[in-house]
C-alpha cells in the first residue's frame, strides 16, 4: 500500500551555494556517453532546494527530495546532510598566509638594515 504522498524522487548532490535565505543550490553530476563518438562526458544539473534551518554549508553532500512548488524555481527540499565539508571554502580576497613575491631580475634587493659607509680621512 502506498502512502498518501506517493513516491517522491530523491537525489544526492553537493551544495554549491547557500547565499540565499533558506535556500541552497545543489549540483548533481552524472556521466553520459556521447551518442556518436562514444566518449564519456561529465554533465551536471543544479537544483534549488529549501533549507528551513539553514544547516547546509558549501561543500556538504546532501540528500534532497521532490516537493510541491515553493517558489518560482524551488521544487526540492533538504532531507538530510550525508557528509559535512571537511574545511570551510576559501573566501575570495582573503588569504590565510601572505604570498611571497620573487624579486624581479636586475633589481637589487633592499636590505632590512641600512648600509653604513665608512669614509677614509687622509
Amino acid at each position: 500500500m502506498t502512502s498518501a504522498r506517493g513516491h517522491r524522487k530523491a537525489k544526492i548532490g553537493v551544495v554549491v551555494s547557500n547565499k540565499m535565505a533558506k535556500t541552497i543550490v545543489v549540483r548533481i553530476g552524472r556521466f553520459i556517453r556521447h551518442p556518436r563518438y562514444g566518449r564519456v562526458i561529465k554533465r551536471a544539473s543544479t537544483f534549488k532546494a529549501h533549507d528551513e534551518a539553514g544547516r547546509a554549508a558549501v561543500g556538504d553532500v546532501v540528500k534532497i527530495m521532490e516537493t510541491r512548488p515553493l517558489s518560482r524555481e524551488k521544487r526540492w527540499r533538504l532531507v538530510e546532510i550525508l557528509k559535512r565539508a571537511s574545511t570551510a571554502p576559501p573566501v575570495p580576497g582573503e588569504e590565510s598566509e601572505p604570498v611571497l613575491q620573487k624579486p624581479k631580475a636586475g633589481v637589487p634587493e633592499q636590505a632590512s638594515e641600512p648600509q653604513r659607509t665608512e669614509q677614509v680621512v687622509g
